[in-house]
């Protein structure tokens, strides 16, 4: 039983169960002594890996032999380990990134509806669908109209001083109260 928790590293539960339990009870001081066990085998694990890498490096790998060469078949299957998984994670982002592309396509800029795909106009409020609106200058995210700040990074959105429309990012002359190139009510 002690070695199903020591290769679970379950030491710390044991002691921890065994501290609710009665302290009379031999099953009690029997789970703490099996889980001391576990953490000082674990301990002496640890302590082992340490003194193999101190040897390695005092003595080089080429000394050791069978297990050497165990050990940098293993750092290859790990270094492929890594690549596969750091692949998977970017094409895993590129697929995310993808979906909200999608999702930012069907849902309607002007109310928020989420429209099936497909969908050119919105089923809500009719809007054009596809015309990204309200775009953070700073890192390019679509933000609900009427927002003065980006949800994404906080950045202001509408600024009537520079006249910078915040649904299609045309620059209009100050003072201007609708953008000249998609009509957005410009702020004032």
């Amino acid at each position: 039983m002690a070695d199903i928790f020591s290769g679970l590293g379950l030491g710390g539960l044991m002691k921890g169960l065994s501290s609710i339990m009665p302290q009379d009870d031999p099953g009690t001081q029997l789970l703490k002594m099996q889980g001391d066990v576990s953490d000082l085998k674990k301990q002496e694990n640890d302590l082992y890996t340490q003194i193999g890498k101190m040897a390695v490096e005092q003595y080089g790998l080429e000394n050791f032999g069978e297990l050497a060469e165990r050990l940098q078949l293993t750092q290859a299957n790990l270094a492929a380990a890594q690549q596969k998984l750091a692949a998977a994670q970017a094409e895993a982002e590129e697929q995310e990134r993808i979906r909200k592309a999608a999702l930012a396509e069907r849902t309607c800029s002007q109310c928020g509806y989420e429209n099936p795909e497909g969908t050119k106009f919105c089923q809500e409020c009719g809007n054009k669908l596809g015309t990204v609106q309200n775009l953070c200058p700073a890192c390019g995210a679509q933000n609900a109209p009427g927002v003065k700040f980006c949800q994404e990074c906080g950045n202001k959105l509408k600024t009537e001083s520079t006249g910078i429309c915040p649904a299609c990012g045309k620059e209009n002359p100050a003072g201007t109260r609708f953008c000249g190139d998609c009509g957005e009510r410009l702020e004032a």
